[in-house]
């Protein structure tokens, strides 16, 4: 049997606390991406998609189940035909889509946390609508607030989070009063952007109005600025219903950020093709668009891409396949046609925290990143097709995060990192450990991970043999234990909580309107 090693590894180990969960880094508050993203088409194709887009909208066009929604399609010159079928002028539409504007940021209640969406800039945002909960503890279970609580707490702890979303469904709370517990939990237990679900006119307001509270600011001033977002999905192929509608208005007249998001799943609810999934993307995407610029022009809005594959064997979801990635190269090259920031997820099918998860992420996060995403959604804890908020799942995207995070940092070449004088005292034949320029740098030098455990076989055998999903499954727990959460005044404190005493004793909001 090989000796075990007394030095390198396990003394680095020795001098080090077992979970190392990096403070503040400017770097990793607010990503800027370093590399020309990649283009999945060429010019010529991306305008045949789009033009092809406009076709559809012109002569197939879109259900849309609201009549407020279709009586302002129509103020804008657009038809309605049998009630509900809009059909679009391209001239006309392309119109409201370019006066939606390339860049937003987002106002974080939190210092240091506002997040800047467009351009080379990429804001990383938790998973979200997730009706169960699971860690290796209890197993999967319905979502609660409980649950919706641990899960802040972890996204307030690591500085990769940008965004927050609605993690899980908090499901011991009646739906009518679930948005204000919800965002109560999001906005006292984090102090980072938070997420609005579009449940109707009602819920919308009250969310708006606990996050206006929370940041301090006037009924007109909270107009003027973005401090939240929400994701309106088209119903594919080729429709918007009332609550996205209601949505979509109630945003842009709040001037908060709506992410314009179909569901296109090749061979189901479109093409098989890819080219053919991403023209009625295109299509549904720049029609939930242009009501936002109707309703507002110069509404923050965002391109949503969410298009992939499904299992023709059995028509499940696929995620963080090669289509997608494709799918996602290609949406970027869309959005940047109508100079819109994009909208990417990272994504699995896996059932399970395992190593399925991990491949199909890193796959989805390749396919997002490096396609020019503006906002990462579902970028920590997306589990069992968006079924499932997985604890460790979370802390596994975590550390892929932070090691995008590091890759988009400039490398430095200077005087000082050609390490010419270094190479010259250590000659021929012998090591850097012990020189200056090492000394100088071998804190900060390399990337230090969070989950991974990069110990020699004897020792990490006797150890335990601890794999990655219950190191992760640690890390949770160690993470919430020394969990602070961010200060707030005690009278916005005091007038959200009045504010939904209030509400509640009403009847809270009705989700259907």
């Amino acid at each position: 049997m090989r000796p075990v090693r007394k030095g390198g590894r396990q003394a680095r180990a020795a001098r080090q606390p077992e979970t190392d969960i990096k403070a503040f880094d400017p770097a990793w508050r607010q990503w800027r991406r370093p590399y020309k993203p990649i283009e999945q088409l060429s010019a010529d194709e991306v305008e045949a998609i789009h033009e092809a887009s406009l076709k559809v909208l012109r002569d197939t066009g879109i259900r849309v189940l609201s009549p407020e929604a279709c009586d302002h399609y129509r103020a804008a010159g657009m038809t309605v035909t049998d009630g509900d079928v809009v059909t679009f002028d391209p001239d006309a539409l392309l119109e409201l889509v370019a006066l939606a504007p390339s860049e937003v940021t987002l106002y974080a209640r939190g210092a240091n946390r506002d997040v800047t969406v467009g351009g080379n800039r990429v804001g990383v945002c938790t998973t979200g609508g997730t009706p169960n909960f699971s860690d290796l503890e209890g197993g999967r279970r319905p979502g609660s607030l409980a649950a919706l609580d641990d899960f802040c707490r972890l996204a307030q702890s690591f500085d990769v989070i940008h965004l927050i979303g609605p993690f899980v469904e908090a499901q011991d709370v009646p739906p009518n009063l679930r948005h204000l517990a919800m965002t109560r939990s999001v906005m006292t237990l984090t102090d980072k952007v938070p997420f609005v679900f579009f449940r109707g006119t009602e819920a919308v307001a009250d969310a708006f109005e606990i996050i206006r509270i929370a940041n301090g600011l006037t009924p007109e001033a909270f107009i003027e600025r973005p401090v939240c977002y929400s994701v309106a999905n088209s119903n594919s192929p080729l429709q918007l219903d009332h609550l996205m509608c209601r949505g979509i208005v109630d945003a842009a007249k709040a001037g908060q950020m709506m992410v314009l998001t179909p569901f296109t799943l090749a061979g189901a609810m479109a093409p098989v093709t890819l080219a053919g999934a991403l023209v009625l993307q295109n299509a549904e995407a720049l029609a939930g668009l242009a009501l936002s610029q109707i309703v507002q022009p110069g509404a923050p809005v965002c391109y949503g891409s969410f298009t992939s594959n499904v299992d023709m064997k059995t028509g499940s979801p696929a995620f963080g396949t090669p289509e997608y990635s494709k799918a996602a190269f290609a949406s970027g090259q869309l959005a940047r046609r109508y100079r819109l920031p994009l909208r990417s997820s990272g994504v699995t099918a896996s059932n399970a925290p395992d190593a399925q998860a991990a491949y199909e992420m890193q796959m989805a996060l390749w396919g997002a990143l490096m396609g020019g995403t503006n906002m990462l959604l579902h970028g920590a804890g997306w589990l069992e097709g968006g079924l499932t908020a997985s604890a460790e799942k979370f802390i596994m995207d975590v550390e892929m995060l932070q090691m995008f995070a590091e890759l988009f940092k400039p490398l430095e070449v200077s005087e000082a990192s050609l390490g010419v004088e270094a190479i010259a005292d250590v000659g021929h034949g012998g090591h850097f450990f012990g020189t200056q320029h090492t000394l100088d740098r071998y804190k900060t030098a390399f990337y230090a991970p969070l989950l991974s455990d990069w110990s020699n076989f004897e020792n990490w055998r006797d150890s335990g043999a601890v794999g990655a999903t219950e190191r992760a499954h640690r890390i949770y727990k160690e993470t919430l234990a020394r969990y602070e959460p961010p200060a707030m005044d005690p009278a916005r404190l005091e007038e959200i909580d009045s504010f939904i005493a209030k509400r509640t004793e009403e009847g809270g909001a009705d989700i259907e309107k």
